[in-house]
């Protein structure tokens, strides 16, 4: 009966949020018109239109047209730098009704213009934008015509724009990635179209975002906040803000509901005022469901809508999706001098993830089955937290929403990298303009748990060797904007979320920024200093926010943009998809220290991600370890934005790196993380569960041919969020005389119900120093619902165990991992469409690191 009663009462409920919900669809007096349609493009002073794609670029538009070649394919990019000094215009016709026209108020909106744009309505100039990062409204209904109306805008070249403001300046503000002529600290642009040691440079031109025709009458609500004022087991206690725009004064009411019945509709009267104002409604949640980063609990969201009635009418509407937590950023006194940690409804969060770039040079072509399919391969490694880099853009809202979902909490750098930038007051203007509209656009999203100011400007001013190029005027200026403009701006909008003014810096600003006693640090030793590997074992910091080495993508991507004659890494078009000027060398280098020469190019590939994952993880588990005394590990980077050799352990189409599948398993929720010095072995057991686990820990050491040496097994108790040796032993008394070359320790540990939590596997000595047998392995295929099941056996131990079917498009569940003589290991291939088990097994190809190398050698047995 209560049970019964309980349904009929949430059907009750559901129905009436349901009844107000349908009242809120569509405002009356407003009215909402998309200018997508009709777009045609041409370069600047020539005649001929052809048809283009809003929202949209350039760039996307000539290629669509047939009007220049795949940008990205072999190396055409040096080919297509004439379209960033070029000017280009945009223009649509539309045709509004008449009563729209008769509207109070007629608004062109537009969320996003790249970047230096005269906008013109039937031949009138109304709006000259300047910056990529803000959207721009213009009240328009004077010029609107009855019947056809032309929309044209004037795209004026990025480069072009700028170069006559430098050549003014005595001296040039360092832009260290710009591959150009260094225009882009002056610009309010995306600093990666510029190029990157990753990316190519395309400076777009276009409209990236949504146009509309917005009409509306004599009020219209502007934004809505969900702030949360206290948040207990038993009760959240929230205000809606929600801001108007009114045109009289009047007397209105704002109502506002969920969608998910988390409280009772609720209604506030107000008295309206011409101009802008924010009206506060309080409500209460009982029990909420807290929002916990992935790993850590569930995800749910609630959806708050208001709605502004005045005269009777519904004039004004808006909803917020919204997780309830809470967020701090602790930095108290310790042992280690200042701690740096994400705290996370009262729990302290090891921060586990990786540096987003966007995911595509052309921002146009990141559509949400792009997005979802990027971000659910993070939440499967593992991962709780991005940093959306400072380089690239503030990212889509679908990317916000899939993070909210997922559990991905945000690190939010604003849009400055690795260059100065000026802070004239028009300059902090139009800055500050930008942060407001980011800042009120993302404050709303659980996601998101910090601002930061910068990437590597404050490094770049201390360490790079900037003071020496520049006037003091420059660190002033630097001020202006990072501890001026963007923190006023966060502590009035957004007050309960930190903000941190560049990555990396210190807790005291006149430490050296990345210091191992406070704050965040980017340790570059490992690749930029050409330091081993083993020296990450060496760093000591609070929060890792960038380390990271590169790789090649596999061959299947590089047959997308090359030629078989370009499969060489000194040739143009491998040259042209290397963007750092020491990177293949370096690839290379720390190669050949840790295996011998690969046999041919599809070898290198392989190998070159081997090399990259294994030094990451090497340096991830190191950092584990060290909880609580270093609480992040993001390393650069997560994703590519054209198909290229980098850091990403995603390349560009979406393909999994060697690197990708370790992070799934060293940012495991709980690690079993052996490691070794010269005379010991040492066990470690991390944990990132919030309660303690029994498990038992087996340890095994086994020959290269599979046979035991030696066994141990022991229960253990797992302390909930901490990193512990559980178990050490003498090397040189397991270990006989030349095992170190022929042997290797197998770590697992196992929950009470028998599942495996986490196996790892030491190695004692570089693989070239191994006798490292070449084994027969044994494949066994059965076709599945979606797709197909591989089991893989081995005769002896089988190293990095590398599967492909590049004839196919689909997802391998695990990849390079070993294969241990008498544990086969199942793996699945996840394909969308349909493929014969003869064709699949035809194309299935399976390798082992010695299938890498030119048999025979010295150290194989």
């Amino acid at each position: 009966m209560r049970s019964a009663r309980r349904r009929r009462i949430a059907a009750l409920a559901a129905l009436v949020s349901a009844m107000f919900f349908s009242t809120c669809e569509q405002p009356e007096g407003f009215s909402e018109m998309k200018l997508d349609q009709g777009w045609q493009f041409r370069q600047a002073g020539e005649e001929k239109w052809y048809p283009a794609q809003v929202p949209g670029e350039v760039h996307t538009d000539l290629l669509r047209q047939g009007l220049i070649a795949d940008p990205f394919y072999r190396d055409n990019e040096s080919t297509l730098q004439w379209i960033g000094k070029t000017d280009w215009e945009y223009q649509t016709r539309f045709t509004v009704a008449a009563g729209l026209r008769q509207r109070e108020n007629v608004e062109l909106v537009f969320a996003g213009l790249d970047t230096y744009a005269d906008v013109f309505l039937n031949d009138s100039l109304i709006l000259r934008a300047d910056n990529m990062f803000r959207e721009w409204r213009v009240a328009c209904k004077s010029l609107l015509r009855a019947g056809e109306n032309t929309l044209r805008v004037h795209f004026r070249s990025p480069i072009n724009e700028v170069l006559p403001r430098m050549a003014q300046l005595s001296y040039q503000l360092p832009a260290v990635n710009d591959h150009g002529e260094k225009t882009s600290p002056y610009t309010r642009k995306a600093p990666y179209h510029f190029g990157w040691d990753w990316g190519p440079r395309f400076v777009t031109s276009g409209i990236w975002q949504p146009v509309l025709l917005e009409a509306w009458e004599e009020a219209r609500v502007v934004d809505l906040q969900i702030i949360q004022n206290q948040l207990t087991e038993k009760s959240a206690r929230l205000t809606a803000a929600v801001e108007i725009h009114a045109t009289r004064p009047q007397q209105a009411e704002i109502r506002i509901a969920s969608a998910e019945n988390a409280f009772p509709p609720q209604t506030v009267r107000c008295e309206l005022t011409p101009g802008v104002q924010t009206h506060r409604l309080d409500f209460t949640i009982a029990n909420p469901r807290l929002w916990w980063p992935n790993g850590m609990g569930e995800q749910p969201l609630y959806t708050i809508h208001a709605q502004l009635q005045a005269g009777g009418k519904n004039v004004g509407q808006a909803s917020r999706r919204v997780g309830l937590r809470t967020v701090e950023l602790w930095q108290q006194p310790d042992a280690w001098g200042r701690s740096f940690e994400f705290v996370v409804n009262g729990v302290p969060v090891f921060a586990k993830g990786g540096n987003w770039i966007p995911a595509d040079n052309f921002l146009n072509r990141i559509d949400a089955a792009r997005y979802a399919k990027l971000l659910h391969a993070v939440q499967e490694a593992n991962m709780n937290m991005l940093r959306v880099w400072g380089g690239g853009i503030y990212e889509n809202e679908k990317f916000y929403e899939l993070c909210d979902e997922l559990g991905l909490m945000v690190w939010q750098d604003f849009m400055f990298a690795c260059s100065m930038y000026p802070a004239q007051p028009a300059d902090l203007a139009n800055l500050e303009q930008e942060a407001i509209h980011q800042v009120k656009r993302l404050r709303n999203h659980p996601s998101l748990v910090l601002w930061c100011g910068n990437n590597e400007v404050e490094a770049g001013w201390k360490g790079w060797g900037w003071q020496q190029q520049c006037p003091d005027s420059v660190w002033q200026d630097y001020l202006k904007i990072f501890h001026g403009v963007l923190p006023k701006v966060c502590a009035t909008y957004d007050p309960a979320r930190p903000y941190w003014p560049s990555s990396p810096t210190s807790y005291n600003q006149e430490d050296w920024p990345g210091s191992p006693n406070s704050g965040d640090m980017h340790y570059w030793g490992v690749w930029h200093g050409a330091e081993p590997f083993a020296a990450y074992l060496q760093q000591t910091p609070r929060f890792m926010s960038e380390y990271g080495f590169q790789s090649f993508p596999q061959l299947k991507t590089i047959k997308q943009f090359a030629l078989p004659e370009d499969y060489d890494l000194a040739s143009p078009v491998m040259v042209t998809h290397q963007k750092h000027g020491r990177g293949n060398e370096l690839i290379r280098t720390y190669t050949l220290r840790e295996f011998p020469e690969p046999t041919d190019f599809a070898s290198f590939l392989y190998v070159s991600q081997i090399v990259q994952a294994e030094g990451l993880k090497l340096g991830t588990e190191h950092l584990r370890r060290l909880r609580p005394r270093c609480m992040g590990a993001l390393y650069w980077q997560i994703d590519d934005c054209w198909p290229v050799a980098s850091w990403s352990s995603l390349d560009y189409y979406g393909r999994w790196k060697a690197l990708h599948y370790f992070a799934r398993r060293f940012f495991s929720p709980i690690l079993v993380s052996p490691h070794h010095d010269s005379t010991k072995v040492e066990v470690y057991i991390v944990s990132d569960e919030r309660a303690p686990v029994a498990a038992t820990l087996h340890l095994s050491l086994i020959e290269f041919n599979g046979k035991v040496l030696r066994q141990e097994e022991r229960p253990v108790w797992v302390r909930a969020l901490s990193s512990t040796n559980y178990f050490s032993f003498n090397k040189n008394e397991w270990l006989p005389a030349g095992e170190e070359q022929r042997a290797f320790l197998l770590a697992e540990l196992h929950a009470a119900n028998g599942e495996v939590l986490s196996a790892n596997t030491l190695l004692f000595k570089p693989v070239k120093e191994l006798r490292l047998p070449s084994s027969q392995i044994s494949k066994q295929v059965t076709a599945t619902a979606n797709g197909f099941q591989i089991t893989l056996a081995a005769d002896q131990f089988a190293s990095h165990v590398f599967l492909t079917a590049d004839e196919h498009e689909g997802f391998f569940t695990d990849n390079y991992f070993h294969l241990v003589p008498g544990r086969p290991v199942t793996v699945e291939f996840q394909t969308e469409g349909k493929i014969a088990l003869a064709d699949f097994e035809r194309s299935l190809q399976v390798k082992s690191l010695t299938d890498a190398f030119a048999a025979p050698l010295a150290h194989l047995e």
